[in-house]
């Protein structure tokens, strides 16, 4: 039993950090995009949007892809 508590908090924790990580990009995507010049600012910003649910369900479904 102790076995399986272990092995679901390491799997909430993993969860838990891979969304930290997707939002940290983001959030260094969208500074890096404020530096970029005014005609390429739109193009750069494409995507921002996404949440981290779109993303992952994205990410499942590429991996299911043979």
């Amino acid at each position: 039993m102790k076995y399986l508590l272990v092995i679901f908090a390491l799997l909430t924790l993993a969860s838990c950090s891979n969304r930290a990580v997707y939002e940290n990009l983001q959030t260094n995507k969208r500074h890096a995009c404020l530096k970029v010049p005014q005609p390429d600012y739109e193009k750069c910003m494409e995507g921002m949007d996404k949440s981290y649910q779109q993303y992952e369900q994205e990410r499942q479904e590429a991996i299911e892809k043979p």
